[in-house]
């Protein structure tokens, strides 16, 4: 049986996933958003309905306040999140999508349901599931 290298086949097949996110036919719409903000986008819709503080980001992600701080800045500048007041303490700001990332999650849930397919295609569920 020939030598597998199973590593070097990971790695391969991770830099064509990226590729695959990084050239499909929504990518200069997601582009606006970054990889942390991508990962920060999905978090936040995922806990859509929930009030979602810069801490629980920090705590989340296991990530200084200070970057997630900057992140969050430019997040708000780039207009793909608002801090929000909250009725409890003034002093906190919960943290919400606007509908411009709304949007840019919808279309990296799309994508990544488009690559899901392509990956698991062929495989019987047993296999998957191996």
């Amino acid at each position: 049986m020939e030598n597998i290298r199973i590593g070097l086949e990971l790695r391969a097949l991770s830099n064509t996933i990226r590729r695959y996110f990084e050239f499909s036919s929504y990518g200069t719409e997601i582009q606006r958003a970054t990889g942390n903000n991508k990962w920060i986008i999905r978090f936040l819709a995922e806990n859509e309905g929930q009030d979602i503080f810069q801490k629980d980001i920090e705590n989340y992600f296991s990530v200084a306040r200070s970057t997630v701080s900057k992140v969050l800045n430019l997040m708000e500048q780039k207009g793909m999140i608002q801090r929000l007041p909250v009725v409890q303490d003034a002093r906190l700001k919960k943290i919400v999508l606007t509908e411009e990332a709304k949007k840019i999650q919808g279309l990296m849930r799309e994508d990544s349901e488009r690559m899901e397919r392509i990956l698991t295609k062929g495989f019987t569920e047993k296999e998957l599931e191996t």
